[in-house]
């Protein structure tokens, strides 16, 4: 089987469809390729923060990157929601960044520090204070510091609504469809062609595969520096007659988000181990201990659910994008690492105005695959 399309996306997670969507806005006929089914890989298992704070320490270029794309997200969310039935459950309760020893207290107040000059909203609580909010938190919490404007969305109804509004505007997604090799000429992919026989002809390549992306740059004489990290995940629910967090909470290397169902998702491992997508006793038993040193109450919660997914990580923690070096047709999308989500929207605007107008923002530049001085070839 033979068909056309202007581009090609490999990989639908949530930023292989935020750029179908761009695209489709911009009249670009796409079609996804993907491995699994929808979603499978980083976005299954996504927690939806949009919590920017975290990975930072002050102003650069991941800062401008972050908080560029959680501006985008809540107009995106607004659009996604009028147009369909899904709710994506977006919410900005703000998020408290616990330290709890004087050393801690030290550290964070350095971080506060720096993050001041990000022109968020940001305020000191002592622990006494922030007990008054969340009395549930360990007598343990010394310093806090509150970031009002951070909030979480449900990244699998975030992924389920953009992915059906492309659809619905006309583009083309195959699951269990992998991509095997490519058709090319000189220094242009002219085709993808997958396990099951087809051969898809395109004008541009994107390869938006996460933790797989390196595997399809290596057809391409191209290595890339993303490899996955696992990331295990579980859900809680606390014990009927004690009050529900109302915050974000970050401390001791997890992070407790509340959802609207009642229960309590708490993340999240940093492994690197491969491919290896399973939950293991280790993993669980760490996240329950950190998890029950901040909330004590939460010795006494039920493990509803446990989960893993793979994060496409880089050694800078910026993702990888723009052309791929030595080739005129294909964009390499990838290397999001745990903050997929928050630059989905940036993502597939800045990809989709590289492709339809040649528009390279400066965003884009400090991500260049090129930084790495990855070689081509041929």
């Amino acid at each position: 089987m033979h068909e056309r399309t202007d581009v090609v996306i490999i990989g639908a997670g949530i930023i292989g469809w935020s750029i179908a969507y761009y695209l489709r806005r911009a009249g670009v006929d796409v079609c996804l390729l993907e491995q699994a089914e929808v979603g499978a890989g980083a976005s299954a298992a996504a927690a939806g923060l949009l919590a920017p704070l975290g990975p930072l320490n002050g102003p650069g270029p991941l800062a401008s990157l972050l908080l560029a794309g959680c501006s985008l997200l809540p107009p995106l969310i607004a659009e996604l929601e009028a147009g369909g039935a899904v709710q994506i459950e977006f919410e900005q309760p703000g998020a408290l960044r616990l330290a709890c020893d004087r050393r801690a207290v030290g550290r964070l107040e350095r971080r506060w520090r720096s993050w001041q000059a990000l022109g968020l909203q940001l305020h000191w609580l002592t622990g006494e204070e922030v007990r008054k909010w969340e009395p549930l938190l360990s007598a343990e919490v010394l310093g806090v510091v509150y970031a009002p404007q951070e909030g979480q969305l449900r990244a699998g109804e975030l992924l389920q609504a953009i992915s059906r509004a492309t659809l619905q505007a006309g583009a083309r997604c195959y699951q269990y469809c992998e991509a095997r090799g490519l058709r090319r000429r000189a220094n242009r992919v002219l085709a993808v062609q997958t396990a099951d026989g087809k051969e898809i002809a395109c004008e541009v390549l994107v390869i938006a595969a996460g933790a797989w992306s390196a595997q399809c740059c290596a057809w391409l004489g191209v290595p890339i520096p993303v490899k996955p990290l696992r990331g295990q995940l579980l859900s809680l629910r606390l014990p009927r007659g004690l009050p529900t967090l109302q915050h974000l909470i970050f401390g001791r290397g997890i992070y407790l988000i509340p959802r609207r169902d009642g229960s309590l998702t708490v993340g999240a491992t940093r492994e690197d181990v491969g491919f290896d997508v399973r939950v293991t006793a280790e993993g669980v038993a760490w996240l329950l201990a950190q998890a029950q040193s901040l909330v004590p109450a939460l010795a006494d919660a039920t493990v509803e659910r446990s989960w893993a997914g793979l994060r496409p990580s880089t050694p800078d923690g910026l993702p990888l994008l723009g052309p791929l070096p030595g080739w005129h047709n294909v964009i390499l999308a990838s290397g999001h690492g745990s903050i997929g989500v928050m630059l989905s929207a940036l993502t597939g605007q800045l990809i989709s105005e590289l492709i339809c107008a040649g528009q390279r923002s400066p965003l884009l530049l400090a991500c260049s695959p090129e930084r790495f001085g990855t070689p081509s070839i041929h």
